[in-house]
């Protein structure tokens, strides 16, 4: 870990908001990648801007010194890096309870529910993930931040199942490390309307912030701030008019599942932001969707399954969360009609 007198000297009111200061190894796949590029695949829950920042203000240093953010990295330069948090008080440890799927003094294993965001942010500061976190535990990662305890990746707000967190900054580093390596195998079901052309296929596209709606993604050309995104595909049921689809991403982009269903025609049943309906009936099963009781009321997404080598043994070890009810209860009104 990096020492102290690498780091500028700062106010004391400064240092109080400051995380632990991490140091990090450039390994050589990352060669010739540039230093705001890097930090922003490792914290991918802070933005490139908020990263370029901290370059400018000396928060990150390279090899000891003070460096530009588009500076090239080399493989064993020494990244030291620390992150001053935002102060705001709205954030406050909650008692939320927890599905806890496994526990050890490295990681911890959660299954999140549908309607939990993962940690605050645009206007949610309370219920969230993050919150519980910070009430259950006595100490995780701060890598991340302040108000991302533990947090190594996340899942949307409707989009249920396994989230791992980290219970210090080194465990946080190594797991970092397998999803920036992409040696994480992750796999998710979702309920789809159609059928996909093809029983199991790759979907390779480059997606990029939608050109009118902020909060969505879409595909797009490669070049400029798109990015490579890449999903396997396979049928795991047909149900009449709708499927059930199990989705291995081979890339984590924002969105990537549900744009890339979208994209091949079979889009996420009940996905607001992206098909603009919020639930599916009864009614939709038989044809009529304006009636009917309502099945699910959120986008049928699911992570079902993730599998790591343990950041302190090295074991491979996978991690399972059960389907959610609503999805199961739909699962079983479309094999009814089937």
């Amino acid at each position: 870990m990096s020492s102290p007198d690498r780091f500028e000297e700062r106010s004391e009111e400064n240092k109080e908001a400051l995380t632990e200061p991490v140091e990090l190894t450039v390994e050589s796949r990352a060669h010739g990648w540039r230093l705001d590029h890097y930090l922003k695949r490792l914290f991918p829950n802070h933005s490139r801007a908020r990263l370029q920042k901290a370059i400018e203000s000396g928060q990150v240093l390279l090899n000891g010194l003070k460096v530009k953010a588009s500076r090239r990295l080399r493989v064993n330069d020494r990244i030291g890096v620390e992150l001053a948090e935002a102060d705001d008080n709205r954030f406050e440890p909650e008692d939320i309870p927890l599905e806890i799927l496994y526990e050890d003094e490295a990681i911890v294993v959660i299954n999140k529910p549908a309607g939990m965001v993962v940690h605050p942010g645009r206007g949610t500061y309370s219920g969230t993930m993050a919150a519980a976190l910070q009430f259950h535990f006595d100490q995780l990662s701060d890598v991340a931040g302040r108000h991302r305890p533990g947090i190594v990746h996340r899942l949307d707000r409707d989009t249920t199942g396994v989230i791992l967190v980290a219970r210090d900054n080194q465990i946080h580093q190594r797991v970092s490390s397998q999803f920036e390596q992409r040696t994480v195998r992750k796999e998710y079901r979702a309920i789809v309307r159609g059928i996909p052309d093809l029983e199991s296929d790759y979907i390779r596209t480059h997606v990029c912030v939608h050109n009118r709606v902020r909060e969505k993604m879409m595909v797009c050309a490669p070049g400029g701030r798109s990015r490579e995104a890449v999903t396997f595909y396979q049928i795991g049921e047909r149900l009449g008019r709708f499927s059930l689809i199990n989705l291995h991403p081979h890339t984590g982009r924002t969105h990537q599942l549900r744009v890339h269903m979208q994209h091949i025609g079979n889009p996420i049943v009940a996905d607001r932001l992206y098909i603009g309906e919020d639930r599916l009936t009864t009614g939709h099963l038989s044809g009529n969707p304006l009636k009917g009781e309502t099945l699910i009321a959120r986008q049928a997404l699911h992570a079902f399954r993730l599998t790591i080598s343990h950041p302190v043994s090295g074991n491979e070890m996978t991690f399972e969360a059960p389907l959610p009810e609503d999805m199961q209860t739909t699962l079983a009104a479309m094999r009814t009609v089937g």
